[in-house]
């Protein structure tokens, strides 16, 4: 009779690793699905980067998609848009611009991870999940938030259309120039952006 591969068998009795061997794993997993994509990423090259055993790896994920799903969850990545509330919702949207463009990892290498990760998360709904709760649920609260306080303070109306577009808009922004342009959407860029089409769809001066 064959005998099963590791990906296949049923779950093993996970190892006793330590928090911190746990984060080398984790950092190794993002750092090769930026360098290679999701189709790229092998358990080998993991054990390799790290100076494990595949075994290890195996007794403790079973497979790719739920080591790559431990390794999202487990992101605590600095977040760009904390904290910020200026008193006015052009001054949020303005000072969204400013984080992103000088901290840099909106645009950066989180827009590396979901490049890498698009196309099969599109094929893996556990995966697709970890992706947004990891990289996107907490700026869209986060600038939804924003729209939330612009509308409390008579800044725009609340039965404007464009309202529930505001994130979508800013953080396809964030993370398409890339893709299209091959430069990151900086402070300047992303303030244009603002002014030619988000602000004009809000009623807000620019």
């Amino acid at each position: 009779m064959a005998t099963q591969s590791p990906e296949t068998d049923a779950p093993q009795r996970r190892s006793k690793i330590t928090p911190e061997r746990e984060q080398e794993f984790y950092q190794a997993v993002l750092e090769l699905l930026q360098e290679g994509g999701y189709e790229a990423l092998t358990i080998e090259a993991v054990a390799a980067r790290t100076r494990a055993s595949r075994s290890t790896l195996y007794r403790q994920w079973c497979t790719k998609p739920q080591l790559v799903v431990a390794a999202l969850r487990s992101c605590k990545r600095p977040f760009a848009l904390e904290g910020i509330d200026t008193g006015s919702l052009a001054g949020d949207l303005r000072a969204v611009a400013e984080a992103v463009g000088e901290a840099g990892e909106v645009c950066g290498g989180d827009t590396a991870l979901v490049y890498a990760l698009g196309h099969a998360a599109l094929q893996n709904p556990d995966l697709l999940q970890a992706l947004r709760a990891a990289l996107i649920e907490h700026e869209v609260k986060t600038i939804q938030t924003m729209v939330r306080r612009g509308v409390e303070r008579g800044e725009v109306a609340a039965d404007n259309p464009a309202l529930e577009f505001v994130p979508t808009q800013l953080i396809g922004a964030m993370r398409v120039r890339h893709l299209l342009e091959g430069r990151a959407a900086d402070r300047a860029y992303l303030t244009r952006f603002l002014e030619a089409s988000v602000f004009p769809a809000l009623g807000l001066a620019p």
